[in-house]
């Protein structure tokens, strides 16, 4: 239990803080879902739509530090991959000789 006023405005800020915090932890997962869902269904339009969407997401929340600069960078690189390889067809494994 806080007992001077530094530790109540403390408690007050944390509280503010992780609000923000958890909702754009959510609205960035949610954008990530919603990507996931459009190469899932194979609809490559509107997962590049969606892929825009998450890049800037990403981007943010690497600056808000909310998730590491790498960890952000490699998935928006998989993500990339993914979406380009929606149009080819499946690359089988060349026949044994």
């Amino acid at each position: 239990m806080p007992n001077t006023p530094a530790q109540i405005k403390t408690v007050r800020q944390v509280a503010k803080r992780r609000a923000l915090n958890r909702s754009h932890k959510t609205a960035l997962y949610t954008q990530l879902r919603k990507l996931a869902d459009a190469i899932a269904a194979g609809d490559k339009p509107k997962a590049q739509e969606e892929l825009k969407h998450a890049l800037v997401a990403l981007g943010k929340s690497a600056s808000r530090g909310q998730l590491h600069a790498n960890k952000a960078s490699r998935k928006q690189s998989r993500l990339c991959a993914q979406v380009a390889k929606m149009g080819q067809a499946p690359q089988s494994a060349p026949a044994p000789s």
